[in-house]
């Protein structure tokens, strides 16, 4: 059985993990809650980690089908013999959507027996102002 490292980051950091061919899971399509102006002033103080910020990003178009292209991915290397797949959860400020993305890959790949370790490396780090608005 393979491990799995699921790491989420912000791209506005210069300090993006790094690792042999990553499973790269990119969020900037979906809604980002920094980018919502009726959400921005409760969510943007949370993480990904919270509930509500957790449903809100969960919510968007496409996140189901993310997910599943990801895990299809694990799977396939999995399968191939790779002895740990890195996986890299982006989005801009790694607060928010990364996170939420990150916990929610981890827990979809435990069913199938698979129990990734989840690192968020940038969830404490002060907040960036998006892409949208930066």
């Amino acid at each position: 059985m393979a491990g799995i490292l699921i790491t989420s980051y912000g791209t506005g950091h210069d300090d993006a993990p790094t690792a042999p061919d990553p499973v790269i899971v990119a969020t900037n399509a979906l809604h980002n809650p920094t980018d919502d102006p009726t959400v921005r002033a409760t969510l943007t103080q949370l993480t990904g980690r919270h509930p509500d910020v957790a449903a809100y990003v969960l919510a968007a178009p496409g996140v189901h089908q993310l997910i599943r292209d990801a895990i299809r991915d694990i799977e396939d290397r999995a399968e191939q013999g790779e002895s740990w797949i890195h996986v890299h959860v982006h989005c801009y400020g790694g607060r928010h959507l990364s996170v939420a993305i990150a916990e929610l890959l981890a827990s979809e790949l435990q069913p199938l027996d698979h129990y990734p370790y989840v690192s968020h490396r940038h969830i404490d780090w002060p907040h960036l102002a998006s892409r949208a608005t930066a």
